[in-house]
């Protein structure tokens, strides 16, 4: 359990200053994150790293010479926004281009995903590499939806070796992908981890049990098996990483870097009498071993586990994989010719966003949609613990606290906006910005894109009736199914969203009042929620565990319901 803390919500926050104040050598704190402090005597392409707070080293702490130039710093287990990764990214291009690399998971395709359009829009060459290591997360003919555990650590040192080195934007993301192909990990946990302020693990496994396969967000085993041995563990780590061996490779007399890492609570002596064992088998297979690493390098807050990541080098690879680096947490041989750099990003204390001119009725609206966000966040305070329960089963348990975090940020940028007599665009538009800067994660950003697709329907200068709601509504649907991908039947949010749409459309059209069509539509929305249960997950976290969801709904799909009926609730008081 994690027991220093002040707010439980301001954790990552407090911890992410403490880490500045203390690295300074290395990073100096953006709006989202961190850049180096210092550059070097010529411009590189800047390689940009992120993903969620609980795991370092990863990822603020891989930033230095000879590795990211800034790292993108989301909430716990939260994928950082798209505006937090934008501004990161922008402080640190040196003007050669910009890599954005992260681990595989639905919410960070989403923002960085997002952050790279608005890079190339200003002008600037902004590529991605996903990081795609974990080998029981998806089979080897569906490499792409793997996701990324230890292997980041690999994928952004080559990276970040390449931009010291010289090479262009083409050059780094030509390595950065190829070492991303050689890279392989597993993954194996004894217990799960705890939150800052919360009561029980986000999973457990029973006593004398282990789970195989686990992510690093808190998601469960895809397996259980009864603990091992040290030698067991090792010959569980490498048999199955030898079973996939990366194509162009064979492991006679190849040369191997094994990475055995420590996800936050096994204890360094613990992980050399198992690195012993791998060293022993990865040599009787004929590999080479080179240069191997044992540590915490890419950790799951308090999680009891251990993860082994083999890199299949070739002589790039290999000069790359040496080159030296200097970081908080990861350092190899010296960077000389280092310089203050000045930082041309976000300001951490940004100005007010600007309030234009509304219509009177407008300005209304928003009053509405004020206190239509305001009850949300209420009841998604009252509902946090039964969101993380329903998402325990096959996911991360985070829905609920990430739910939680976004809504009440949006309520409070929606008072405010409303306090400074914005229009229902504007106060949407700043609402949805909120939810997805604190609430993270694929809901986070899908949230977020709701409500400014909503707002951007609605205007700030007409009055807001019932068929500009249906539009709007109509408008939030088609613009999450673009941006998410998903699809009815994908057991995800959009099961509860495109009924509620299509029956608010279709009462609307024949001439319901919006009250009416509205608790149609939310009754439709809770049904398709409670239907979701006999679905298999085919997007998201919950992917990886098959029909283990089975059973149980998903928790997106009944978070929506739940806030059409508050929302319901609101508009009738208002009647």
């Amino acid at each position: 359990m994690t027991r220093l803390f002040n707010d439980p919500d301001d954790f990552a926050a407090d911890s992410a200053a403490g880490f500045a104040a203390a690295s300074g050598r290395w990073v100096r704190q953006v709006t989202g994150g961190v850049v180096r402090s210092t550059r070097g005597p010529e411009p590189t392409v800047a390689v940009v790293i992120g993903g969620g707070s609980g795991h370092y080293p990863a990822f603020a702490g891989l930033v230095g010479p000879g590795l990211a130039h800034g790292a993108a710093m989301g909430n716990l287990f939260a994928s950082p926004s798209a505006h937090q990764v934008h501004s990161v990214a922008t402080a640190a291009h040196e003007g050669r281009g910009v890599l954005l690399s992260y681990g595989n998971y639905a919410g960070d395709v989403l923002h960085f995903t997002q952050a790279q359009e608005r890079m190339r829009e200003a002008g600037i060459d902004c590529r991605t590499v996903t990081v795609t290591d974990d080998i029981y997360s998806a089979p080897a003919d569906e490499r792409e939806k793997r996701r990324g555990i230890a292997g980041d650590l690999v994928v952004f040192k080559i990276a970040g070796a390449a931009a010291e080195a010289g090479y262009d934007l083409d050059g780094v993301e030509r390595v950065a992908i190829l070492a991303n192909e050689r890279t392989r990990s597993l993954g194996v946990a004894f217990t799960g981890c705890t939150l800052p302020g919360a009561d029980e693990p986000l999973f457990t496994v029973p006593e004398g049990r282990m789970a195989v396969g686990l992510g690093i967000h808190g998601e469960p085993g895809i397996d259980e098996v009864d603990v091992p041995s040290a030698d067991g563990l090792a010959e569980l780590f490498v048999s199955s990483l030898l079973a996939e061996i990366p194509e162009g490779a064979d492991v006679a007399g190849a040369r191997v870097v094994p990475i055995l890492n420590g996800l936050g609570n096994v204890k360094y002596e613990e992980l050399y009498v198992v690195y012993g064992a791998v060293h022993r088998l990865l040599g009787e297979a004929g590999a080479v071993v080179v240069s191997p690493e044992v540590g915490e390098f890419c950790t799951s807050f308090d999680m009891a586990g251990v993860s082994l990541t083999l890199l299949w080098l070739d002589d790039e690879l290999e000069d790359l994989w040496h080159a030296p680096c200097d970081t908080p947490a990861y350092r190899r041989g010296a960077v000389d010719g280092r310089v203050a750099a000045e930082i041309a990003g976000e300001d951490l204390h940004e100005d007010e966003f600007a309030v234009g001119d509304a219509s009177d009725e407008s300005r209304a609206a928003a009053v509405t949609i004020g206190r239509a966000l305001d009850a949300m966040a209420g009841m998604l305070d009252e509902q946090a613990d039964e969101l993380g329960r329903i998402d325990r089963v096959a996911g991360d348990g985070d829905h609920g606290i990430g739910m939680q975090r976004g809504s009440r940020a949006a309520a409070t940028a929606a008072a405010d906006a409303v306090q400074r007599s914005a229009g229902s665009r504007t106060t949407l538009q700043h609402a949805g910005d909120a939810w997805a800067d604190k609430g993270g994660g694929t809901s986070g950003a899908i949230w977020g894109e709701m409500l400014v697709a909503l707002g951007a329907a609605l205007g700030d200068d007409a009055a807001v009736d019932a068929e500009a709601v249906g539009a709007g509504v109509a408008r939030m649907k088609d613009a999450v199914m673009s941006f998410g991908k998903a699809k009815p039947g994908d057991k995800t949010m959009i099961d509860a969203i495109v009924p509620f749409a299509d029956r608010l459309h279709e009462r609307l059209g024949a001439g319901a009042g919006l009250i009416e069509a509205w608790r149609d539509a939310a009754d439709a929305a809770t049904a398709a929620a409670e239907a979701t249960a006999q679905l298999t997950a085919k997007l998201g976290r919950a992917r990886s565990h098959g029909d283990k969801s089975i059973g149980t709904p998903d928790p997106g799909a009944v978070s929506f319901a739940l806030i059409a009926h508050t929302v319901l609730r609101i508009l009738e008081e208002d009647d």
